[in-house]
């Protein structure tokens, strides 16, 4: 998986490229080009220990709002924000809305948790449609375009797939 990390803090604002690999002994990572070796692991609800370049890190994890994440490690403190590169952008950037039907599909693997509208809703183009649980995070999918619901594929408390068809909306 690759992603666009923003990261705030004291200091002021970095964007990294961060690429994970699931390894049989921990994670593959790359940070803006380079190969960092580390691995996590959750453990306690909110707190990760992260261990990179043979150093740990106790992290503190909660959510800030709707699209950031509050990192704490020690003195240190950061709002972040992850974007999947591949992830439709149009309403924070102006860009067009999607055309045509689209099937909305699960960007990792999850629970469903919630579901915001019905079959047959009219929703408006970033309108939430349902939320995924991953990781102990909650993400909710919004529709890529203004439409109707045509129908969905899941319901609540089913565990799904990256890639799993959500539901549809033309």
């Amino acid at each position: 998986m690759k992603f666009d990390v923003h990261l705030n803090g004291a200091h002021g604002s970095t964007k990294h490229v961060v690429e994970l690999e699931r390894t049989a002994s921990g994670y593959r990572m790359i940070v803006d080009g380079q190969r960092v070796d580390g691995d996590a692991a959750l453990v306690a609800p909110g707190t990760v220990s992260v261990l990179i370049g043979g150093q740990s890190f106790e992290v503190q994890v909660a959510p800030a709002n709707d699209e950031q994440i509050k990192l704490q490690c020690g003195a240190h403190e950061f709002t972040a924000e992850l974007r999947d590169p591949r992830a439709w952008q149009g309403r924070r950037h102006g860009a067009l809305e999607a055309e045509g039907r689209q099937q909305i599909v699960a960007p990792m693997p999850g629970k469903v948790v919630r579901v915001l509208v019905r079959a047959g809703d009219e929703v408006a183009a970033g309108q939430g449609l349902l939320v995924v649980e991953a990781m102990k995070m909650q993400n909710e999918i919004r529709s890529p375009k203004q439409g109707k619901v045509e129908r969905f594929e899941v319901e609540e408390g089913q565990a799904v797939n990256t890639g799993e068809v959500l539901c549809v909306v033309s």
